[in-house]
C-alpha cells in the first residue's frame, strides 16, 4: 500500500504508532499493540509521553485541549469539545491534556491561560484558540486551519 493511502496514528493509551489506511479511518481502527480504538470520534486523555508522540508524529491534525479539573470554563467546555470530536472524527483527532498533572508540558509550550486549544499538523503547532468555545466554533477552527 503506498504511503499516501495510509496515515500514522499514535495510540493515546500505549503510545504505539499505527499505520491506518485512509479508506478505513471511519471504521474505528484499533491499535495493533493494545487493541484500544485509535479514532472513533471520542476525546482521548494524553499524558506527557503520548502528548509528544501524537503532536509530533500523527498523520491527521490533532487539536489538544489544555485544561485543569479546577477550571470552571474548562469543565463547561468539555461536552462541547466532545461534540466537536464527533463532528470532525475522520478529519482530526481531539485530545485533552490535564495541565495540573503535566505542568512541564504547559510551561514548555507557553500556555498562559486555560482552556487553551492548540492545533498541530505535521509535527508543528499551526493555530491556537483561547477560552471556552461552543461546538460550532471548535469545528470551524479545525476545518479552517487543518486543511
Amino acid at each position: 500500500m503506498p504511503v499516501a493511502d495510509a496515515v500514522k496514528l499514535t495510540c493515546a493509551t500505549c503510545g504505539q504508532a499505527n499505520r491506518v489506511p485512509t479508506a478505513r479511518l471511519g471504521d474505528a481502527p484499533k491499535c495493533g499493540s493494545c487493541g484500544d480504538v485509535l479514532l472513533d470520534g471520542s476525546v482521548a486523555e494524553l499524558d506527557a509521553t503520548t502528548h509528544d508522540k501524537v503532536t509530533r508524529g500523527d498523520g491527521l491534525p490533532v487539536l489538544v485541549d489544555y485544561w485543569a479539573p479546577w477550571c470552571g470554563p474548562c469543565r463547561m467546555m468539555a461536552p462541547e469539545f466532545a461534540k466537536a470530536a464527533k463532528a470532525v472524527a475522520t478529519e482530526a483527532r481531539l485530545m485533552k491534556l490535564n495541565t495540573e498533572d503535566h505542568p512541564q508540558i504547559s510551561a514548555r509550550i507557553g500556555i498562559r491561560g486555560i482552556p487553551a486549544l492548540i492545533l498541530y499538523r505535521d509535527g508543528r503547532e499551526i493555530a491556537r484558540l483561547a477560552g471556552a468555545r461552543p461546538t460550532a466554533d471548535i469545528v470551524a477552527f479545525v476545518r479552517q486551519h487543518a486543511r
